[in-house]
């Protein structure tokens, strides 16, 4: 004995909501019952017609899921280009110290004994200079410019005779970016109006 009310399972998902059978339906049952009831009653036409709207609704379908995966891609290419930034951006202001104390020995005096240990510290100083420019790191030059608050920070304001009122004087601290994205804000003295 055979069970005629069984459904197959994806008729749910191909019958649209609130129409009770596959008449009309965007998208016809499989079951060759269907087509065979279909054929003999005569409504060869309307078939064609099922059969067009069933080819447009999964051509529809594919040009959505497409898109979809497409945006799904590029989000995921973006999200990978922007960890990777901030992972070399931690890294870097992890370096900058060390750079920092390499620049600060070079500009103390080393006397005639430690006349090849200078040679040395300069050597590590080059190549780590160099480190950073690989990877896209470069310094913001300061002196002598304008201050901007979005990329020094100023720890003095000094009256300088000569100079504009905001003009940068001194740099405690060299700042970096990477692109435009500023990794270290440079640390400077400003030029104060004299009075």
């Amino acid at each position: 004995m055979t069970n005629d009310t069984r459904q197959e399972p994806f008729d749910e998902v191909l019958e649209p909501a609130g129409n009770g059978g596959a008449e009309g339906a965007a998208i016809p049952t499989d079951r060759p019952e269907d087509a065979a009831a279909g054929l003999e009653s005569g409504d060869t036409g309307d078939a064609g017609a099922r059969a067009a709207q069933e080819r447009d609704a999964y051509r529809d379908q594919l040009l959505r899921l497409r898109a979809e995966f497409d945006n799904f891609r590029k989000r995921m290419e973006r999200e990978r280009l922007q960890m990777s930034s901030r992972v070399t951006e931690d890294a870097v202001r992890d370096i900058l110290p060390i750079v920092d104390d390499l620049e600060r020995a070079l500009a103390s005096d080393p006397g005639d004994a430690a006349g090849s240990f200078h040679q040395g510290v300069q050597m590590i100083h080059r190549q780590m200079l160099e480190m950073l420019r690989r990877r896209g790191v470069e310094p913001i030059d300061s002196i002598g410019l304008d201050f901007d608050p979005n990329i020094h920070e100023a720890v003095a304001y000094e009256p300088a005779e000569g100079r504009r009122e905001g003009e940068i004087i001194g740099e405690l601290r060299r700042g970096y970016r990477i692109g435009d994205r500023l990794v270290r804000p440079a640390m400077v003295r400003v030029a104060q109006e004299m009075r």
